[in-house]
This record gives structure tokens, C-alpha cells and sequence, in this order.
């Protein structure tokens, strides 16, 4: 299966914006964009200028490299918001936020979407009583993830769950951090999505 393997900071710096794809670190002053607020390449430091396609595809790549998703899968994800009822775009947003991975994720059991979905797919994490080991998975309003107890023991896991404290959990999702178990208490509305998105201009691009 293809995946991004080069330097995640490269993304986040093409972007212009934070990614939060390097856990602690987008938190600490070693953050690659408040240290070089530019794009990478010797052309980096110059002045674009975007079209208003180079806006929608720069936006399309923003909340893709976000979330973690290939092209296919993000086409894929934006087809089946299009066949929902009301808005394309906040379809698409509240798609995203309900893959299971991302769910890892917001609950703090990770510090990043790509180290959510390796753990996942390592069977760290049950849904609903069964291991589940696919990312993509789509939760719904009373489901609950329960990270295994030998799991628990895991470096990662276990450093996550000691700053758990001092993370925020949206509304939409429940933690206890006794029983290391998190509940989605309702379905996701584009208000929870609190990262800058002009999710417009990815159904303008889309409709081309």
C-alpha cells in the first residue's frame, strides 16, 4: 500500500500551517514551521501566486496530509459525501473525523494520526469488544475504544496517557482514563472541526 515516507515538517511547511503531524514536537519550539515559516526548496522564500486552482488544490492537500489519506482515499472519502444529505463539504469534514484512527487520536491516546494508525493496526485498540485493526473504520454515536490492557504497557501509549490529563477531548467524544476506554457520545458537526478549513474550496475543486 502506498504511504508518505518522506519528512512529514516538509508538509506542514509546503502548507504554510501547522499539520500536527509530529506529536509533541508541532507543541515545542523545534516546530519546523515556526522555525522556517516558508516553503521548502531553493524557491521556497519566494512570493507565489496561486490561481484559484492553486488555492483549492493547496487546500485539497492541507486537509489531506491532515488527515493522513492518499489521493485515492481522500477522492474516495469526498464520493461518498457528495451521496449524503446537506452540505458536500461538511460531509467531507465530518467523514474524516469519524475514521476510527483520527477517534484514537482525539481521545489522546496518541500524540499524532500517524502513530493512531500504526497502533491500530498492530491490534492495540478494541471497538466495541473486538480488536479491530483497520483505521478507516467509520465510528458511530455509542460505540466505545478500549485500549487492551497489555497495551498499556506500550512506551508510546503509556507516555500519552500520562499528558492526558492536559489534553482537551471535543464534545462529541467521552474518555475514562480509569478504565482507558473512550465513548463517542454523538456524531461530529462541522463546528468541532476547529482547524482553519475552507472545505468549499475542495468541492470546487472536485467539480471541475
Amino acid at each position: 500500500m502506498a504511504r508518505y515516507t518522506d519528512a512529514v515538517c516538509r508538509l506542514c511547511r509546503r502548507e504554510g500551517a501547522k499539520l500536527f503531524l509530529k506529536g509533541d514536537r508541532c507543541f515545542s519550539d523545534k516546530c519546523a514551521v515556526e522555525r522556517r515559516a516558508y516553503a521548502p526548496g531553493q524557491h521556497g522564500q519566494g512570493r507565489p501566486r496561486f490561481s484559484d486552482y492553486g488555492l483549492q488544490l493547496r487546500e485539497k492537500q492541507k486537509v489531506k496530509r491532515m488527515y493522513g489519506l492518499m489521493e485515492k482515499q481522500f477522492r474516495r472519502t469526498f464520493f461518498r459525501a457528495s451521496q449524503m444529505k446537506g452540505r458536500t463539504g461538511d460531509n467531507l469534514l465530518l467523514l474524516l473525523e469519524r475514521r476510527l484512527d483520527n477517534v484514537v487520536y482525539r481521545l489522546g491516546y496518541t500524540t499524532s494520526r500517524a502513530e493512531a494508525r500504526q497502533l491500530i493496526k498492530h491490534g492495540h485498540f478494541h471497538l466495541n469488544g473486538r480488536k479491530a485493526t483497520i483505521p478507516s473504520i467509520m465510528v458511530k454515536a455509542g460505540d466505545s475504544v478500549t485500549l487492551r490492557d497489555k497495551s498499556k504497557k506500550v512506551v508510546r501509549i503509556s507516555g500519552a496517557l500520562e499528558t492526558l490529563e492536559e489534553k482537551s477531548v471535543p464534545q462529541w467524544l467521552e474518555i475514562n482514563t480509569a478504565e482507558s476506554t473512550g465513548t463517542i457520545k454523538a456524531l461530529p458537526t462541522r463546528e468541532d472541526v476547529t482547524h482553519p478549513i475552507q472545505e468549499q474550496l475542495i468541492v470546487e475543486l472536485y467539480s471541475r
